[in-house]
Order: structure tokens, then C-alpha cells, then sequence
């Protein structure tokens, strides 16, 4: 039973912990953290066009890479060690969304948590990647509070009554 976890600064503790309750201890568990390209592309880009290109050593897009990339082995080292169990660790680039669905495209669970409002129940309690993943997802989703559920008092009032 394949299963991956999603490991997001933040929230990752709360998915770790639901594959410790949840998932068999016989399951291969992959544990995915995906560092967004986009800001590191952003400042290879400024650097290139505003900066020149005289001095490929001096570009801020590839320390940034490097910086993203050590606190990616951090977390998921981190994630690891709480998980306890022999796991896989993996490390995506890309656009965040489309990398966590790739990932669980043989998996049998995928594992996230809410990344929106967590005040309130609801679909707001989902940002616009977890929506996406939620969405596109190719295997069935587990979806955890990063912290204890709101109350149902959190619940929008029902519409007025049109009679």
C-alpha cells in the first residue's frame, strides 16, 4: 500500500501524525515536500535582466535554490524522525499543485492538510493548492486539521427560509 504524505512547513506534523493512526505499518510511505520554482526563477530572471550576466557566481536564484533545497531535507528529516518507520523521502520541484498530484499518481492514499482559513468549517479551509490537489487527486485523499477543528458554531448560517 503506497501511500504519500504531504509535507508542508506548518502543517506537516498533523499529516504525520494521521499516517502513524491511519496507515498500516506494513504500508510504504513516501514522504513528498515540493519547494515552488517560481521564486528562485523570479530571481535568476531579475538578476539576468536587471543586474547583466557577467557574473553567473553573483546570481541570488542559485543560493536561493540552495537555501530552499537544505530546508527541504530538514523538514522531511524532521518528518521522518516523527514518523519513526522506514520511509522514502522525495524532494519535487515545480509547480506545487501538479507536483503533489504527479507524485500520487500509484499511490493508494494521498495525505494533506487544510491550508486555508483554519478558523472556520468549510471549503475556504482549503487554500488554492490543497483545492487543486483535493480536486485532481488520482488516489483516494486524507484530509487533516493542522490543529483541532474549528467548533460548529464556525458553521455559515442557513439561508433564510423563502416561506
Amino acid at each position: 500500500m503506497p501511500v504519500v504524505v504531504w509535507i508542508v512547513e506548518g502543517t506537516w506534523p498533523a499529516c504525520v501524525d494521521a499516517a502513524l493512526t491511519q496507515v498500516p505499518g506494513d504500508a510504504d510511505i513516501v514522504l513528498l515536500h515540493v519547494t515552488p520554482a517560481d521564486v528562485p526563477g523570479a530571481a535568476h530572471g531579475a538578476f539576468a535582466g536587471l543586474l547583466g550576466r557577467g557574473h553567473p557566481e553573483r546570481d541570488p536564484g542559485t543560493r536561493m535554490e540552495h537555501l530552499a533545497a537544505t530546508s527541504a531535507r530538514q523538514l522531511l528529516q524532521a518528518a521522518a524522525d516523527r514518523l519513526g518507520r522506514p520511509c522514502t523521502l522525495t524532494e519535487r520541484t515545480g509547480r506545487v499543485e501538479h507536483e503533489v498530484v504527479t507524485a500520487a499518481q500509484h499511490a493508494d492514499l494521498l495525505i494533506l492538510a487544510r491550508d486555508g482559513d483554519h478558523t472556520h468549517l468549510g471549503p475556504h479551509s482549503l487554500g488554492r493548492a490543497g483545492r487543486f490537489v483535493v480536486d485532481h487527486a488520482p488516489c483516494p485523499v486524507l484530509l487533516v486539521w493542522p490543529e483541532p477543528a474549528p467548533g460548529l458554531t464556525s458553521l455559515p448560517s442557513p439561508p433564510p427560509d423563502p416561506h
